[in-house]
């Protein structure tokens, strides 16, 4: 008897599998809260870590996760929200010179710059509290649209600019994938929660530039770095995690899933939109893939060829997010081979099924190790891997997920 590409991950064993996983990281996740305020980074085994330091992208993305769990129907989530919209405008928002400064340490700030990159996850928070009608989100969702558009949006170009210095003069030219594609995620978020056309057409313009027009002319690999006019910084090296050098296959899994969301929420959907989401997506998954130790490598070079070899928990759960994806919208037989494959690599070497949560590095055999990060850095990318395949469309997050955790 034949069978779905997507008849697995429409299981009810398989379901059952994706929400204990999500239930175990929101519970695990929730020891997070710093009394103080803000939040702890937790170790492996859940213990706070000693480290002071608080970005804005590890606050506002804790927002966004537990705003989804509420959505889900996980009980506990409003006090965590709560918690980090208050840590936002306590300490993030920089009230001598307006934004959201990037790295506090206790009650000083670390690190002053207004990154874009940090700028859009406060759009994201804002868009999640307001969709479980927090009351500071209205307010929150006012100012960062404020900023956005002043300091961060270039019309022109249909892009954002990357950073300041904390006093809004300017530090450095350099334009990212990075932030332009968190910035896709948030602008899509912004729409479903307020309906403002606006935000989906900025979201459609990036898009356009980055899967429209630079995919097929780098052969399908996305460069992340780019000069100040935008053409492709084919030198650029900088932070080792953030800002590699080369193309990041998991930021590929990530804007083919993006891109299927813009369609489903578009007046208009277009199939061509679905082919080149699959073919931006494939590309990754085939140049990528370590079939010897399983996951994926991080970084290749502009042919394609490996780079840095180390394996991280979250490309492998942003290529489950886009195969899910394309399961629901074009299922295909080898959809549902690598759907399958992934989850596998996911239990095999990632997901802490005894304290919850995924480990975010592997070593060479398979065994944790803390090179790149301490501990277990946030919920964000993990919950969403288990929450994505349970919503039985991808035309939005908040409706879409609306109660799957319920039962």
């Amino acid at each position: 008897m034949s069978t779905a590409p997507d008849d697995w991950m429409r299981s009810p064993d398989h379901r059952a599998f994706l929400s204990a996983d999500a239930r175990r990281q929101f519970d695990f996740f929730k020891a997070s809260v710093n009394p103080a305020g803000g939040f702890f980074t937790l170790g492996i085994d859940g213990a706070a870590l000693p480290s002071p330091v608080q970005e804005l992208h590890s606050t506002t993305r804790l927002i966004h996760s537990y705003a989804l769990g509420q959505i889900a129907g996980h009980p506990g989530c409003e006090a965590l929200i709560d918690h980090g919209m208050a840590y936002l405008r306590s300490h993030h928002l920089d009230r001598e010179h307006g934004g959201f400064l990037w790295a506090l340490s206790g009650q000083d700030v670390q690190d002053g710059r207004k990154l874009a990159y940090g700028h859009v996850f406060v759009l994201l928070a804002a868009s999640s509290a307001l969709a479980v009608a927090h009351p500071g989100a209205p307010a929150l969702l006012a100012q960062i649209d404020d900023i956005l558009d002043t300091r961060f949006w270039d019309e022109a170009r249909g892009l954002f600019v990357d950073e300041w210095n904390r006093d809004w003069t300017p530090f450095s030219s350099y334009r990212g994938l990075n932030a332009n594609m968190h910035g896709v995620e948030a602008l899509l978020a912004a729409y479903e929660a307020t309906g403002r056309a606006r935000y989906l057409e900025r979201a459609g313009r990036i898009l356009d530039f980055l899967i429209g027009r630079i995919a097929p002319a780098e052969g399908w690999r996305l460069p992340e770095h780019y000069t100040e006019d935008w053409q492709v910084d084919r030198s650029y090296s900088g932070n080792p995690m953030f800002r590699p050098a080369g193309t990041t296959p998991g930021h590929s899994f990530e804007l083919a899933r993006l891109l299927l969301h813009y369609d489903a929420l578009c007046p208009a959907s277009e199939e061509a939109r679905i082919a080149t989401a699959r073919t931006l997506a494939y590309r990754a998954l085939e140049d990528a893939w370590d079939a010897e130790r399983g996951g994926f490598v991080y970084t290749l070079d502009f042919d394609g060829r490996p780079a840095i070899r180390y394996r991280y928990w979250w490309p492998v759960t942003e290529a489950i997010g886009v195969v899910a994806a394309l399961l629901k919208v074009d299922p295909q037989a080898q959809d549902g081979r690598w759907y399958s494959r992934l989850w596998s690599c996911a239990e095999r070497l990632f997901i802490d099924s005894a304290r919850g949560g995924w480990v975010p590095e592997v070593d060479d055999a398979g065994v944790a190790v803390s090179r790149q990060f301490q501990g277990k850095p946030d919920i964000y990318h993990s919950v969403q891997a288990a929450l994505f395949p349970l919503a039985p469309s991808v035309a939005g997050h908040y409706r879409e997920l609306a109660g799957v955790l319920a039962c």
